[in-house]
């Protein structure tokens, strides 16, 4: 299927009721090893990448489609009781997010096996089941540069409580990711959320 990169970790998926919408990766394995990012759309559609180094940058911004992208020092780390809250700070965006249980669909993923559910021969089988159960969501698709892409879902959290700024304005509550994100063939789901996955990127131009 030619070389492959493979993303281990969790993305958590925000609406806000500023009309910020934002995807952070925080991955605690990777050919970088681990690092944290964020994908923002804003209310009037403009995209941003942040990414923590050029590196990471260059791989991200020709797998997805942004407006613009920004390299500067981004960190994720646990708060909260019992490490229930995401703590995201970068120079331009700052968030917390309170997760809470495990929704219906995360109980039917922990019923794989795990090994099963990160493959993607699995996300190829999931695709069209979450297409229907989740609005906006694919486990496979091609994205730019040749590169095929898998993601292989283990876990589902819902988030309860969003606060934070972007550019130093404040992004307001919690609220769906509605519209869906436009950074590449899938979405996260509509209802925020934390996924652990497993996102294989296979080359294959």
């Amino acid at each position: 299927m030619g070389t492959r990169r493979r993303f281990r970790g969790r993305i958590a998926g925000v609406g806000s009721t500023s009309g910020v919408r934002i995807v952070v990766g925080w991955w605690h394995e990777s050919p970088f090893g681990p690092f944290a990012d964020a994908m923002v759309e804003r209310a009037d559609g403009h995209r941003i990448l942040v990414a923590p180094s050029e590196q990471v940058r260059d791989l991200v911004a020709t797998t997805y489609v942004f407006d613009e992208t920004r390299v500067e020092p981004f960190t994720v780390s646990a708060g909260g009781a019992g490490g229930s809250q995401w703590v995201v700070e970068s120079a331009s965006l700052s968030l917390r997010l309170e997760v809470g249980g495990r929704m219906p669909v995360g109980h039917l993923l922990r019923l794989v096996p795990r090994a099963v559910a990160q493959s993607p021969a699995f996300a190829t089988v999931a695709d069209p089941v979450a297409r229907v159960a989740m609005r906006g969501v694919r486990t496979r698709g091609m994205a730019r540069a040749g590169r095929r892409e898998f993601y292989g879902a283990t876990d589902l959290r819902t988030v309860t409580a969003l606060r934070g700024a972007l550019d130093g304005i404040p992004l307001g509550g919690l609220a769906p990711v509605d519209p869906a994100c436009r950074f590449g063939f899938s979405s996260t789901p509509r209802r925020p959320s934390v996924t652990d996955v497993v996102t294989t990127i296979v080359e294959t131009g």
